[in-house]
């Protein structure tokens, strides 16, 4: 038998306070910093500008969606930039991480690489290093061994992220850690690592679709409606600049049930298509499909066209998509969702380029939507000719755009049947 004194554990701070006494805000000393730009023009824009220096990042995402090559291109053009950075990898060997620099074409990089998943050992080399840029994949992966529990339990996750943090905070170095997420989609562990973390950020797409959409739903940096869009190719992530090369077909034909309208993201406006499919239904119930739009939603626009368009769809099978693999969740997209399934089951053609823009009331009506005139810009940019408007709601006038302004559903379907 030994006997030992306990020691006293010191609470853990993130550095000496401002003043022992409250003190006004405005009296408060703050520093000029100056973003870090990842020469990534989409993850700067979805960051606010770039990583804000002291940092602490959260990525997260399914499997095999992009999260690793993002990470690992952004530190690569950083290092080649003369930015100092270190990689930490806790899931993949060295000679693995070679052969995927090799494949996105950065194996030339002197960007420093740590396999380790010691938390110690990683902080000990990041103070002799002193890094700008340092990347944790994945945080799920690292432990501290004086700690009860397996490398990515809710004490081990909450203790590292913390010490992560401190260290961010202390060293003014941008931390980015890459975690893991569940089946539900949310990053795994306790919901307390997202609260500490300064900015959360979720990587979104279909494996199957080469669109990849970076979102973040906390930045204490910058607005959280900012998106960042990407295209997953054979040598890595491709920022697009862009999406509406993505989202609507370069050669579009008139064809029935395809309709062109606009979604706000942040301050950007992008443009896509919606597809619909009207069929006689050989089922006792007909069946209601939506791929990229609410379906709650799409029950509620068949509803209106039955009350107030008379276009009697109870007894079909009815099928909407939005092409891309996009998900929309604005109201201003209703008009154009209405039109497109009008459209394929009156069997009409939509002219092409031309825009929908206008949000559905339960009384048949076209409301205006936010940011009118943003959209119409973006469609004359694009050389569209015409652009079906609520009443309501002031645009700018543009060259060789039509406006064309509608008050009731009835009434944009009977002008789409017309000759613009």
């Amino acid at each position: 038998m030994e006997e030992q004194v306990p020691q006293e554990q010191s609470s853990r701070g993130l550095g000496t306070p401002l003043a022992n006494a409250p003190i006004p805000l405005k009296d408060i000393p703050t520093e000029d910093t100056t973003r870090i730009g990842t020469g990534n023009a989409e993850l700067d824009r979805t960051l606010g500008g770039g990583f804000a220096p002291g940092s602490l990042i959260l990525l997260g995402g399914d499997p095999g969606i992009g999260k690793s090559t993002l990470v690992l291109q952004t530190l690569a053009r950083l290092s080649a930039a003369g930015v100092s950075t270190l990689y930490v990898t806790g899931e993949e060997s060295a000679v693995q991480l070679k052969l995927r620099s090799q494949r996105l074409q950065v194996a030339g990089s002197d960007m420093p690489l740590l396999c380790e998943t010691n938390l110690h050992r990683i902080l000990d080399h990041a103070r002799k290093i002193k890094p700008t840029v340092m990347v944790v994949d994945s945080i799920q992966t690292v432990y501290r061994e004086d700690l009860p529990g397996t490398p990515g339990s809710l004490n081990q996750l909450r203790e590292c992220t913390l010490e992560l943090m401190v260290f961010a905070k202390s060293s003014n170095c941008v931390v980015l850690l890459v975690g893991h997420v569940t089946k539900e989609g949310q990053i795994a562990g306790p919901r307390m690592v997202e609260h500490m973390v300064d900015t959360v950020a979720y990587f979104e797409g279909d494996r199957n679709h080469q669109l990849r959409i970076l979102r973040t739903v906390k930045n204490r940096f910058g607005a959280t409606d900012e998106i960042g869009v990407f295209e997953m190719t054979h040598s890595g992530l491709l920022a697009v600049e862009n999406p509406a090369h993505i989202f609507l077909h370069p050669n579009m034909d008139a064809a029935p049930g395809s309709v062109v309208s606009c979604t706000m993201e942040g301050s950007r406006a992008l443009l896509f298509e919606i597809q619909a499919l009207v069929n006689q239904s050989n089922y006792s119930v007909a069946q209601r499909v939506a791929a990229g739009i609410d379906q709650k939603r799409l029950t509620i626009i068949l509803a209106l066209l039955e009350k107030f368009a008379g276009i009697m769809v109870g007894g079909s099978d009815v099928f909407v998509s939005v092409a891309g693999g996009f998900r929309i969740a604005d109201p201003g997209t209703d008009l154009a969702l209405a039109v497109s399934v009008a459209s394929n089951h009156l069997n009409f053609p939509i002219p092409p380029q031309t825009l929908f823009i206008g949000e559905l009331g339960l009384a048949g009506e076209v409301r205006p939507v936010s940011q009118m005139d943003l959209r119409v810009k973006e469609a004359a940019r694009l050389g569209f000719k015409n652009v079906v408007l609520p009443r309501e709601g002031k645009v700018n006038k543009y060259k060789d755009l039509q406006i064309h302004r509608v008050s009731r559903l009835e009434n944009a379907i009977t002008l789409c049947q017309k000759d613009f």
